[in-house]
């Protein structure tokens, strides 16, 4: 079948005819649903159903709720996700080209994809296509009212403004926005005026080097300490004129080889582009040519920063400070890494009074602890009134990269929201001696979880970023108080330590501790803070309090592992550990857990 497709456009177009989708990069596909088979087929007409057998498994699970709504047609993106508004196109590709069994079967388990849903071709085996699109959205929220919220199979929301979304899109760094006339049917190929892409493109620059006569491609590059180094290929987007006027520099001025004509670096360019994976421009196409810039100002680390895409009204200053002087990692760095884990780290730091500390000078300068918003700062910060003082809320992207900025290295919360006087979650805190006694925090947390399992808990563990871990339980916000929530961490951390007393102990004073870990659980308390998932830590070595899979609390695991120069990949890579933290803590069973407070 012939599906509708968007037609690029570098404009929104606006007023109230118009729709709105988060656009992403996935593997366009219709989802053909009957009573008796389910299939994947791809906009090529290609089978995809044995590459992505969670879909139909979910499917297969789900059919007695939507069996009256069968046979279905859904149209929608197959992805694999990096957040709930960012897709992995690297990772579906990897799915998209695996033909063994088992292997298919072992990515699913490890890295699911979803199918999400932005429109209906068919719903109880009758065509929707001559419907609006605005009704066709209609019949398809009443189809997802049926399926509960998961992660397999869900529906793209519509917006009716698209600032609102596009705030979403650039927080998110997502691919993009479709624009949908409300009014129109679903037609073939883009022989219509009713959907268009705009893409959320990044825009760099770099220095042309190479032009290949067969293809048109002309090589962009950027200098990494003074080496040229090739980050892509590019030949769309320039007009003819400028395309045969840069052609002809290339082939009258360019050094002969053996598939085309080289030129030290001279000629820069400024590109579009949606992403860099593995050191390759993605869907690169060119903005302009820039006659009055140098190859010298074309910089890995300028491609970072302009790849990070960082708020534009956050007046950056002393991107180059060094900041991690034992890993020659700079403010710039902090930047990016701040930016680019903002979608996992800003839900644990909304609407919760923020303790920052900030080292403007770095973390082997001096530093200091802020917890009232100075008066110096922008509006668009938020704030809660305590006495006469305002506390620190960090809710958004921009208030995250200035206190960034502002030299804000670590970021601690508390247990509650701004709006609550109880905890919202149960933490431990797993604290070594020093670093070099790491097994010990593995060894406590492999102790703990049982006894939580037991409770029938769903527990969630990170790095401190130093020497020790923590475990959090999320709980319905208001249903346990600070003083039921101390038995808990008491009765347990008693537990371990009478289990075993050489290794683990309550004690308080470090000096007679002799050597244990200590399981703090006095920490958890009203207005005491810890350490934010994802955040920084003023160490020497650039490391980061690290969410982590139960499965990864094994000999081995080292807190040195995970810095602001891995971290994101790593999320990108395996997911976020605690993706599903706030759902599980509204649905946390805490019945025998109550029992034993009571």
């Amino acid at each position: 079948m012939d599906i509708m497709k968007p037609i690029a456009s570098t404009e929104i177009p606006t007023g109230n005819e118009w729709m709105y989708e988060i656009k992403y990069d996935g593997f366009r596909c219709l989802l053909e649903w009957g009573h008796d088979s389910i299939r994947l087929i791809s906009r090529n007409n290609k089978e995809l159903t044995g590459n992505f057998p969670e879909i139909i498994e979910f499917c297969k699970k789900t059919q007695p709720e939507i069996a009256p709504m069968l046979p279905l047609m859904l149209d929608g993106e197959l992805v694999v996700l990096n957040n709930p508004f960012q897709a992995n196109f690297p990772w579906i590709q990897k799915r998209g080209r695996l033909k063994n069994k088992d292997t298919i079967n072992k990515a699913a388990a490890s890295r699911p994809v979803s199918f999400l849903a932005f429109d209906i071709l068919m719903n109880k085996g009758g065509s929707c296509m001559k419907k609006p699109y605005q009704d066709r959205k209609a019949v398809l929220e009443k189809i997802f009212s049926y399926i509960a919220k998961n992660e397999r199979i869900r529906m793209i929301e519509a917006y009716a403004n698209p600032d609102d979304l596009w705030g979403i899109i650039f927080q998110h760094k997502s691919e993009g926005m479709i624009a949908k006339r409300k009014k129109s049917f679903y037609q073939h190929g883009k022989n219509h005026h009713d959907w268009f892409k705009i893409k959320n493109w990044r825009t760099i620059q770099g220095f042309l080097t190479f032009y290949d006569p067969n293809n048109h491609y002309f090589s962009v590059n950027v200098y990494k300490d003074k080496q040229v180094k090739e980050i892509g290929k590019c030949k769309h987007g320039l007009d003819t004129e400028t395309f045969q006027t840069l052609q002809q520099v290339f082939l009258k001025n360019g050094e002969k080889e053996v598939k085309g004509y080289n030129l030290p670096p001279a000629i820069c360019a400024s590109l579009y582009t949606l992403d860099l994976h593995q050191n390759e421009l993605r869907e690169p196409e060119f903005a302009a040519i820039l006659p009055e810039s140098t190859p010298e100002e074309c910089t890995l680390s300028k491609l970072q920063l302009a790849m990070a895409m960082l708020p534009e009204n956050v007046e950056l200053t002393n991107m180059e400070k060094v900041f991690w002087p034992a890993k020659n990692l700079t403010k710039g760095d902090l930047l990016i890494y701040m930016r680019e884990i903002a979608p996992y780290m800003l839900p644990f730091l909304k609407n919760r009074a923020l303790t920052i500390i900030r080292s403007p000078d770095g973390v082997e300068a001096e530093f200091f602890f802020q917890k009232h918003l100075p008066a110096y700062a922008p509006e668009f910060i938020d704030s809660i009134q305590a006495e006469d003082e305002k506390l620190i809320l960090c809710n958004d992207l921009d208030s995250l990269i200035w206190f960034a900025n502002h030299g804000a290295v670590e970021y601690h919360t508390p247990f509650q929201t701004a709006d609550h006087t109880s905890p919202d979650e149960i933490v431990f805190d797993l604290d070594p001696p020093d670093r070099k006694s790491f097994d010990l925090a593995i060894q406590a947390a492999n102790l703990i979880k049982p006894l939580l399992d037991d409770l029938e808990l769903v527990s969630f563990v990170k790095t401190s970023g130093k020497k020790g871990l923590q475990i959090h339980l999320p709980i319905p916000a208001g249903s346990m108080s600070y003083d039921e929530t101390a038995v808990i961490t008491e009765a347990i951390a008693r537990t371990i330590e009478t289990a075993y007393p050489d290794l683990f102990t309550t004690e308080r004073m470090k000096k007679n501790r002799n050597n244990r870990l200590y399981i703090d659980y006095v920490q958890h308390g009203k207005d005491k803070t810890l350490i934010a998932a994802y955040s920084p830590r003023k160490t020497t070595d650039a490391t980061v309090a690290t969410p982590l899979f139960w499965e990864e609390v094994t000999e081995g695991l080292r807190p040195e592992q995970f810095t602001i120069t891995n971290t994101v990949e790593r999320v990108q890579h395996l997911g976020c550990p605690f993706k599903t933290y706030f759902d599980a803590g509204e649905k946390q069973n805490l019945s025998r857990v109550m029992k034993l407070v009571k």
